[in-house]
């Protein structure tokens, strides 16, 4: 485990140090996400399949609730 101090500026930012970058491939323009349990901040690069079970997941519930037959009734109204 590597541990850097950094400073975050007036606006809120940080820069991360070029070890960190270089080791994780992250480029200018790359999205991460960050997440906050209590007093923690995470921040994870974001690859095409993060969030492929999340898709999947998400289209099955969104076909369920766009499918329903009771809806249905407002196609006559």
């Amino acid at each position: 485990m590597e541990i850097k101090v950094i400073k975050v500026t007036d606006k809120g930012q940080i820069s991360l140090p070029i070890g960190f970058r270089d080791s994780l491939n992250i480029k200018q323009g790359d999205d991460l996400i960050v997440t906050k349990n209590k007093d923690i901040l995470i921040l994870k690069k974001i690859n095409n399949d993060d969030f492929s079970d999340l898709l999947k997941h998400s289209e099955k519930v969104a076909n369920k609730l766009w499918n329903n037959k009771e809806d249905e009734v407002w196609n006559n109204v």
